[in-house]
């Protein structure tokens, strides 16, 4: 006999997934407005801000460089590359 989990772990592993990735895109795109200056008093851009802040919060500020920019990117992409990792890591465990 063979055990098969069927289409709902499938689907959960489908949401897991697209959870971690749009985790992930909320913060590449604020480390891209930050890159290119974006105007910070613009509603969306606020809005990215303060959600790549509450999802990156354990990461923000953990590195130290000089330069501010390279604060926000090591810190926020750690924690894109994180959720994204961990995310499909996740969501392959649950498929198999």
């Amino acid at each position: 006999m063979s055990y098969s989990r069927g289409k709902g772990s499938s689907t959960a592993a489908r949401v897991i997934a697209v959870v971690a990735d749009i985790m992930a895109f909320i913060i590449g795109l604020w480390i891209l407005m930050y890159l290119l200056d974006a105007n910070r008093g613009n509603d969306l851009v606020e809005f990215v801000q303060h959600s790549a802040r509450w999802l990156a919060g354990w990461s923000y500020d953990l590195f130290t460089f000089d330069a501010a920019w390279a604060r926000v990117v090591a810190g926020y992409g750690l924690a894109a590359v994180v959720y994204l990792f961990v995310g499909h890591a996740v969501a392959g465990r649950i498929r198999h």
